[in-house]
């Protein structure tokens, strides 16, 4: 089954010595996961100024800039796995360098046939 692992953190609690760190570890991890045939994807994101948020109401596109949601913490990059089960994605969660600072939401990805790649 395949788990998307959302990274929240709060965006300026890193310097970029810590940040570096938290890459290093993290490309570490993905090795890791490659090996053990587990990895699909992972990246960091940009910060929430270069966001930009797009809605669609009455057939009317509305762009703004950042993320939509005002929160403490931003959405600051993922990890995409394939595991058998909610158990082996927590054991990869609790193993990304941000959960000891920020939170690691773990999701099911819903898989629809049909889609690119299938």
């Amino acid at each position: 089954m395949k788990y998307m692992l959302l990274i929240y953190l709060e965006e300026h609690s890193l310097d970029e010595a810590d940040r570096q760190a938290c890459y290093a570890e993290s490309t570490q991890l993905a090795h890791k996961l490659k090996a053990d045939g587990q990895y699909l994807a992972a990246s960091p994101l940009h910060p929430t100024a270069m966001a930009t948020s797009v809605r669609v109401r009455d057939g009317k596109r509305f762009i703004t800039d950042g993320p939509f949601a005002e929160t403490r913490e931003q959405l600051g990059g993922y990890y995409l796995v394939d595991v058998p089960d909610l158990d082996a994605a927590l054991a990869i969660a609790e193993q990304i360098p941000m959960a000891r600072k920020g939170t690691v939401e773990v999701r099911p990805l819903i898989e629809i046939p049909g889609l690119p790649g299938d």
